[in-house]
């Protein structure tokens, strides 16, 4: 049977990378997107030119209906295998004590409130062999102080949620699994204003640079594929050593 893999998120960066790298492993894929349906279109593009079905849908990961939609629309595929919980967003830089209360909100609702909805709809539809991946973050456990403690602290909640789902879904054959990148170069921090940020991080990467959409998909797709059949419950860091 082949893999049909839903990605949130898979439009750009981290989430375009793995679907790539998962349609070149034999994937189908369902390919979640926000706003930028032309970017979309282009990672749908090169997915069937590796010789795979790919559609691609319009999804707010915050709005229980459009969620449930996406998850409809995978099932039209084919039985769900796989889920990437990949859509996240930052807010912009800065001390703790300037966030805003619109700005925590928006973190929350879409790093974990979207990624509860996700992985509930893959929890309803999935049978044994199924597997999820949360894609976390190293400022999960670094706390991210100065830039986004927030956003850290919701990226830890995201490691909690993998564990107890791991616990709760493996007695029916489902794995759940974590990636906890570092810095990667993404257009995530444009976003939270600063684009070079990843060459500011790179000199304090035991590594010395910072990683690639690619490097993280890699340990993506291995937690996706047969090779991790008994692996759950676990988050790999691909850091570059922090």
């Amino acid at each position: 049977m082949t893999p049909v893999t839903v990605v949130t998120g898979g439009s750009r960066g981290i989430g375009a990378a793995t679907v790539r790298r998962l349609a070149a492993a034999g994937h189908d894929l369902v390919i979640g997107y926000r706003t930028d349906a032309a970017a979309a279109e282009a990672v749908r593009d090169d997915v069937e030119a590796l010789g795979r079905r790919a559609v691609t849908v319009a999804v707010d990961t915050t709005d229980p209906d459009t969620v449930t939609a996406l998850f409809d629309t995978a099932a039209d595929c084919g039985p769900i295998t796989g889920l990437v919980n990949n859509a996240g967003v930052t807010s912009r830089i800065g001390p703790f004590v300037d966030l805003t209360v619109d700005d925590l909100r928006r973190v929350v609702d879409v790093n974990l409130v979207g990624y509860v909805l996700c992985a509930q709809q893959a929890a309803r539809r999935m049978s044994a062999g199924g597997a999820i991946v949360n894609v976390s973050s190293a400022a999960a456990t670094l706390g991210s102080p100065g830039e986004y403690v927030h956003y850290a602290a919701v990226k830890a909640a995201t490691d909690t949620l993998t564990v107890g789902l791991a616990k709760e879904l493996g007695p029916r054959g489902i794995r759940v699994n974590g990636v906890a990148p570092g810095t990667v170069w993404t257009d995530i921090h444009a976003l939270s204003g600063e684009p070079d940020r990843p060459a500011r991080i790179a000199p304090v990467v035991p590594l010395r640079r910072a990683g690639r959409p690619e490097e993280i998909a890699g340990a993506v797709a291995w937690l996706l594929s047969d090779e991790a059949s008994y692996t759950t419950g676990t988050v790999i860091r691909v850091a570059g050593g922090l």
